[in-house]
C-alpha cells in the first residue's frame, strides 16, 4: 500500500486548508491536520486543482519552423506551407517534436490533452503512429486523446474517408473536420457524421476560420448534430466568424449551439495571428467570444492550437497563459470573469475530451498545485504550477524563484561590490 499526504493546500471553494492522504493513487482522505504516518508533501497554501486540460492541440505539425515558414501570415499560407513539409515527416520525426510538446506542456500542469492528428494519402498513418506512441509513452503523466481528421480535405482527397477508418480501427478516440478545405463541405460533414456513429467517437470540427458573416458552416453542423443525434458529442474550433457578429445575430447562435448540444474551443494565438491579414488599420482580433455561450451554459474552451509552426510561431504549452490571453483580448477584469477563463482551461475541456476530474474522496489522486489562492489569481498573474501528481505518483516539480540579494549572496560566501 503506498501512501503520501499533502499538507496544508486549498481547494476550490473550500475553507480551511486541508490535508490530503493519497493511497494507492486514489484519494483517501480529505481533512484538515490529517494524523497519519504517510510521506508528506508540503502544500504550502497551494491551491490544488484537478490540472490544466488542452482540449485543442497538434503534436504532429509542432517545432517545425526550421523547415517551413508562412510567408503571407494568412491561413491558406500556413496549410500550404505544413502540407509541403508534412510530406517530409517521418514517424521518428513527429515523435521526437510531438515529445517536446508534451514535456513543455506536462511541466505547465497539463495532465490531459486532445491532439488533432492529420490523416491523408500524402501522410497516410504516419502521424498518428507516431502519436500513438506518444500516448503510451506519457501516460504516467498526461491522458492523451487522438483525434483523426482530414486537414486537406475528404471528397476532394481519395484514399482519406478509408485512412481515417483505418486510425479509427487502430484506436483513434475522435473523428475531427475540416469543411472549409473542402471542395463539398456539406458532404464532408454529412460522411464524417455516419462514420462517427459507426464507429460510435465525438466529432471535433476546425470550422468557420475567416472573419466573413455572410456565410458559415455552423448551421450544417447543427442540422446534423440533431439530425444524428448527437448532441453533446460534437465540438466546433476557431469560429473565428463569431467575433464578427453582432449582439442579435450573436445571441442566435448561443441558442443554436445549445440546442444542438455543440461545444465551443477558441484557439486565441493562432487566430490572433491569422486573422485580419487584409486590413491595414484597426485590424480585428478575430478571436469568438467564448465567454458569452460559456455564460449561457455552453460548454467552451481555451486552448493552445499550434506551437511554433507556420499557424502559430510561438508558444510554451502555458494554459493559463492562455487564459490570460484571451480575458486581455475581451477585456476581462473582474474576478468572476476571470475565473471562468480558468474553468476554460481545467473543468470545461475536461468535460469535453471526457476526461472530468474531481478533488473528492474516492477519486483518481490527479492534480496541480499552484501558488495562488484562486483560478482568477492564476489566471490574472499566468501563475505557473510548482509540481504535479498523476495517479498518486509525482509528475514533476519547479522550485520558486529566489531572489539573490547582496545579504544574501554575502551569507553564502560570495563578494558584493556595493555602489
Amino acid at each position: 500500500m503506498r501512501e503520501l499526504v499533502i499538507r496544508d493546500v486549498r481547494l476550490p471553494d473550500h475553507e480551511p486548508r486541508v490535508d490530503v492522504l493519497v493511497r494507492d493513487g486514489l484519494i483517501a482522505a480529505i481533512e484538515p491536520g490529517l494524523m497519519t504516518d504517510a510521506c508528506p508533501v508540503a502544500g504550502s497554501g497551494a491551491l490544488l486543482t484537478p490540472g490544466f486540460v488542452e482540449s485543442h492541440i497538434h503534436l504532429d505539425k509542432a517545432c517545425i519552423l526550421d523547415r517551413c515558414r508562412n510567408e503571407t501570415g494568412t491561413l491558406a499560407g500556413a496549410i500550404a506551407s505544413v502540407g509541403a513539409a508534412k510530406r517530409g515527416f517521418t514517424q521518428d520525426d513527429v515523435y521526437q517534436r510531438g515529445a517536446r510538446v508534451l514535456e513543455k506542456a506536462i511541466v505547465q500542469g497539463t495532465n490531459a490533452m486532445r491532439t488533432h492528428v492529420e490523416i491523408d494519402p500524402g501522410i497516410g498513418l504516419t502521424g498518428f503512429e507516431a502519436v500513438m506512441r506518444l500516448k503510451r509513452d506519457f501516460a504516467w503523466a498526461l491522458d492523451l486523446q487522438i483525434c483523426v481528421f482530414p486537414q486537406e480535405g475528404l471528397t476532394n482527397n481519395p484514399g482519406t474517408g478509408e485512412l481515417l477508418e483505418q486510425a479509427l480501427s487502430r484506436g483513434a478516440d475522435v473523428l475531427g473536420g475540416c469543411p472549409y478545405t473542402d471542395t463539398d463541405p456539406n458532404a464532408q460533414i454529412r460522411i464524417l457524421f455516419e462514420m462517427a456513429t459507426r464507429f460510435d467517437v465525438d466529432l471535433d470540427f476546425h470550422l468557420d476560420f475567416d472573419l466573413d458573416p455572410g456565410w458559415r458552416h455552423l448551421d450544417e453542423i447543427a442540422r446534423q448534430a440533431v439530425a444524428f443525434n448527437w448532441q453533446g458529442r460534437v465540438a466546433i474550433g476557431h469560429v473565428t466568424k463569431l467575433s464578427a457578429l453582432p449582439p442579435s445575430r450573436l445571441a442566435d447562435s448561443v441558442s443554436l449551439m445549445k440546442d444542438a448540444g455543440i461545444a465551443l474551443t477558441v484557439l486565441p494565438a493562432t487566430d490572433l495571428f491569422l486573422m485580419g491579414r487584409d486590413h491595414d488599420h484597426l485590424v480585428p482580433r478575430g478571436v469568438a467570444p467564448a465567454h458569452v455561450f460559456h455564460a449561457e451554459g455552453v460548454c467552451c474552451t481555451v486552448a493552445t492550437n499550434n506551437v511554433l509552426n507556420p499557424f502559430t510561431p510561438y508558444g510554451d504549452c502555458s494554459l493559463t497563459r492562455m487564459a490570460n490571453l484571451f480575458a486581455n483580448v475581451h477585456q476581462l477584469s473582474t474576478a468572476a470573469e476571470l475565473e471562468a477563463c480558468f474553468d476554460m482551461v481545467t473543468s470545461a475541456p475536461g468535460r469535453l475530451i471526457n476526461r472530468s476530474r474531481s478533488l473528492a474522496v474516492g477519486e483518481e489522486a490527479t492534480f496541480v498545485a499552484l501558488p495562488a489562492q484562486t483560478g482568477a489569481q492564476a489566471v490574472a498573474e499566468i501563475v505557473r504550477p510548482s509540481w504535479g501528481m498523476k495517479r498518486g505518483r509525482l509528475s514533476f516539480e519547479q522550485p520558486a524563484a529566489r531572489l539573490l540579494a547582496p545579504e544574501t549572496l554575502l551569507a553564502r560566501g560570495f563578494e558584493v561590490e556595493t555602489a
